[in-house]
């Protein structure tokens, strides 16, 4: 049914839920695991003026070594489970956008992630990737909570 999963995480306890849970499901389905991570562009601080490319590469340093952290322990538990596993990462202004072009272009058929549940003001303050991408997603959405 479900051949190729795109797993979007980001490190925290709640993904890393995510994780386990979609190592599950794939191993049940006998499908393969991309595993995502999008990780945001550096923003200038203010003052920073000419100092500002040596803030980009320490941001950019810092954000591929979470990425290869994150990513390198999904990796392990999808071997111990015996399922096939990618790694694939990315930097991007809008996450929701991030991961639907990674689901296209790694031709996932479906999308596995855990939401917060942050409730009406956390959306408010934080807004909903979840919500965005099951507005526009078009690829089947299992969202965890």
């Amino acid at each position: 049914m479900y051949e190729h999963l795109l797993v979007p995480v980001d490190g925290s306890e709640l993904s890393g839920r995510a994780m386990s849970a979609s190592v599950e499901l794939a191993r049940k389905l006998g499908a393969k695991i991309t595993g995502f991570i999008a990780e945001p562009f550096a923003t200038p601080p203010p003052g920073v003026g000419l100092g500002y490319g040596v803030a980009v590469k320490q941001h950019d340093m810092a954000v591929h070594s979470h990425a290869h952290a994150v990513l390198s322990k999904f990796e392990q538990l999808c071997a111990a489970a015996g399922v096939p596993f990618t790694p694939f990462t990315t930097q991007a202004s809008h996450i929701e956008d991030a991961i639907i072009e990674a689901a296209r272009e790694r031709a996932c058929d479906m999308i596995v992630m855990i939401t917060h549940g942050r409730g009406a003001l956390g959306e408010l303050m934080w807004g909903s990737h979840t919500k965005s991408l099951l507005s526009r997603c078009k690829v089947p959405l299992l969202v965890l909570h």
